[in-house]
């Protein structure tokens, strides 16, 4: 399901300051998701939910296929390079996880992209290189923001100017986005997708506002500004983007 650019920004861009509605939920804080033919079983989600346990919020969605199974086709180059995820879109500030403030939509993220790798603190595979993992899922917090120069309407993940010395965290990897690469614990089981944020990773926050979405990024043919941008929504939790869930 390619969701048009224009719904995408103004209603996720919205929903921040829109009261939350639970029409889609049959449990309290958690996202029921309708079974959508017209998507891929992979990233059809049925549940999507944020809970504490113990030390830990723990993000999780549900779908209908083998969550994890399905990954870009390697490109061999970085310029055009696809990216497929699984987002929460979060109310959390950015500042919460390091960046400046009140720098656009903060998400958590599960990704794979087999053309680079953008988690250079950590050796995903094992194999002493720490530069040759992107094709393994991992985490990252993304802050998104609109940009018509990825299409009418679409999101990006905000890029960092030219120049500009904006705050990051301490696991940034060192590209020019508001991206973060924590490391966080996950697991593909089935047909969930889990992963594990400690709470003093996120200061030990109030409840939040979230939402479930599966979407595959491109990085822009010219390798500049805006370098990632959102380029389908497979699947949204809510169905209308409007962070329904209530992180419990």
């Amino acid at each position: 399901m390619k969701t048009s650019y224009i719904f995408i920004a103004t209603t996720l861009s919205a929903a921040l300051l829109a009261t939350n509605s639970y029409a889609h939920n049959q449990h309290q804080g958690h996202i029921q998701a309708a079974v959508s033919k017209a998507v891929t079983t992979e990233f059809d989600i049925v549940h999507a939910k944020v809970t504490t346990q113990g030390s830990h919020l723990v993000f999780q969605q549900a779908v209908t296929g083998t969550a994890g199974d399905k990954h870009p086709q390697k490109k061999g180059a970085l310029a055009g390079a696809e990216v497929y995820s699984y987002v929460w879109p979060t109310s959390l500030n950015s500042s919460a996880v390091g960046f400046d403030a009140d720098q656009g939509i903060l998400s958590l993220a599960l990704t794979v992209h087999p053309d680079f790798d953008d988690t250079p603190l950590y050796d995903e595979d094992g194999d002493g290189n720490k530069t040759n993992d992107g094709d393994k899922w991992h985490s990252h917090w993304v802050v998104l923001v609109p940009d018509n120069a990825c299409g009418e309407g679409a999101l990006k993940v905000k890029d960092i100017a030219k120049g500009s010395s904006p705050k990051l965290p301490v696991t940034w990897p060192n590209l020019p986005l508001f991206i973060d690469s924590p490391g966080f614990d996950f697991a593909l089981e089935k047909s969930e997708v889990i992963v594990r944020v400690p709470l003093s990773a996120l200061g030990f926050p109030e409840s939040f506002s979230y939402d479930g979405v599966t979407a595959g990024l491109k990085i822009n043919q010219q390798v500049h500004a805006p370098l990632l941008c959102v380029t389908d929504v497979f699947d949204v939790a809510s169905g209308d983007l409007s962070l329904p869930g209530k992180s419990q």
